[in-house]
């Protein structure tokens, strides 16, 4: 008797096999997507809306000021207060031992005294911290992370003791889409034998891992100036890259009341130079911290300025 191979199932063991199939299917799908959303959650993601964008012909300028000019230029500093603009900083805790990593947790509370947890994107990030000792040393950009309950964190060593100053540099987004900028300041204490160090004498040269930064300008209270920075190697100007969307970020500090400025470059090189245009709001001596960026390094170049 000839082989007829193996008997074909009949239609009904097909009908069958599909939907079991089927059912199977779905469950696994479904159990994947409710992974995903759940882990979503647990994440915190923040509550980003657009980014941050200036009103058209607005040109390289200053965050972080308290008031402004109709031409957008710093009348005074921001950082000085922990409430401005309807807005509190409300760090959960303030002191750290000295030298010891540690962890900074914050909130943005409204005027409801509620967490706020919508903020735009500017320079890549929704939240940019500077922490600084009150003798403007040990300064620090960070970029912390919101939880789902609108806290944020971010790891903190503070390497020596004494006091010092965090500014919370961010955008908030109203329910209408309107965007404020605003810069709080909160203080911080590493406990312990607290000597201040003088503020180095002004120069508009320094050297910073091999690379020699020099700077170009004379600011002058209550006016906006252009200063331009270099950065040269040993080879000659380095191959800046971005960082943070930009080829250089530059906050300056006024000594005494930390007074606060975060300046925005210009959008590309000039001459292979970064430049900016500052708005000093009064005279006195800043100390200015330039961050740069070459082969995936950030290094910080620091800067005594005297503003007669």
């Amino acid at each position: 008797m000839a082989d007829q191979g193996p008997a074909e199932p009949d239609r009904s063991t097909l009908r069958l096999a599909l939907v079991v199939g089927g059912l199977v299917l779905a469950v696994l799908l479904g159990f994947g997507l409710g992974r995903l959303n759940t882990t979503g959650a647990a994440t915190g993601s923040p509550s980003l809306a657009a980014e941050h964008t200036d009103p058209p012909g607005v040109a390289p300028h200053n965050h972080g000021s308290a008031t402004a000019t109709d031409q957008g230029a710093a009348t005074e500093p921001g950082g000085l207060a922990v409430s401005s603009a309807g807005f509190t900083l409300a760090p959960l805790a303030t002191e750290f031992a000295a030298g010891r990593p540690g962890q900074l947790r914050f909130q943005v509370r409204d005027a409801q005294r509620r967490p706020v947890a919508r903020f735009a994107i500017v320079h890549d990030k929704p939240m940019h911290l500077i922490v600084v000792r009150r003798d403007l040393t040990g300064y620090q950009h960070l970029h912390p992370t919101m939880a789902a309950d609108g806290t944020w964190s971010v790891p903190l060593t503070l390497g020596q003791p004494g006091l010092w100053r965090a500014y919370a540099d961010f955008t908030v987004v109203a329910d209408n889409g309107a965007q404020t900028a605003v810069t709080l300041g909160t203080d911080l204490v590493a406990p312990g034998d607290y000597r201040p160090r003088p503020l180095p004498a002004p120069a508009t040269s320094t050297t910073v891992d091999g690379f020699t930064v020099g700077y170009q300008g004379t600011p002058q209270a209550g006016a906006t100036v252009p200063l331009t920075f270099r950065v040269d190697g040993a080879g000659g100007a380095a191959p800046l890259e971005r960082y943070l969307g930009a080829y250089g970020h530059l906050v300056a500090l006024r000594e005494g009341d930390l007074g606060y400025l975060h300046v925005h470059p210009e959008t590309e090189l000039v001459d292979g130079q970064i430049k900016f245009w500052l708005t000093t709001p009064g005279p006195g001596r800043y100390r200015l911290y330039l961050d740069f960026q070459v082969n995936a390094e950030v290094r910080t170049a620091e800067f005594t300025l005297t503003v007669p």
